[in-house]
């Protein structure tokens, strides 16, 4: 059973991260825009609107086997799966500010510019490689 959960968690970890890595990829163009360019901002819009939906269930997938596999494994004890879970915990976080962004620019009340968001981009990176480094080499 362990190998289905894993390979169910990987396949919904690459996908959701695909998502993860593009949205903010299209919050950067849709903060570049000019105001007077609608025809481009919906379109943009429209595409991290569609993203996002695409996105949310695979996270959920993502986040449900990440949680089963400690049981399964009897590694809930180990202290690297503790901080592993906090890391899914705080990319769920990322997704759900994900969303508040994506709300202020349907309102337009985009309050950040292309550069933040090239920066606020990097931050799955930066989980992933943490996360990654505790699953293969289980430091504690």
């Amino acid at each position: 059973m362990y190998l289905w959960f894993k390979f169910l968690h990987l396949f919904f970890i690459i996908s959701w991260f695909a998502g993860l890595f593009y949205l903010p990829r299209i919050y950067v163009n849709l903060a570049q825009i000019d105001t007077g360019n609608r025809i481009e901002y919906q379109r943009l819009l429209g595409m991290a609107q569609r993203l996002f939906k695409f996105m949310t269930p695979l996270g959920i997938g993502a986040v449900a086997f990440g949680f089963v596999i400690p049981f399964v494994t009897g590694w809930w004890g180990q202290g690297w799966v503790h901080t592993k879970v906090t890391i899914g915990v705080i990319l769920l976080g990322y997704h759900f500010y994900c969303y508040r962004l994506l709300v202020d620019f349907q309102e337009g009340r985009n309050r950040y510019s292309h550069k933040w968001y090239r920066v606020f981009n990097e931050i799955p990176v930066v989980l992933m490689i943490a996360a990654l480094y505790l699953v293969v080499f289980k430091p504690f």
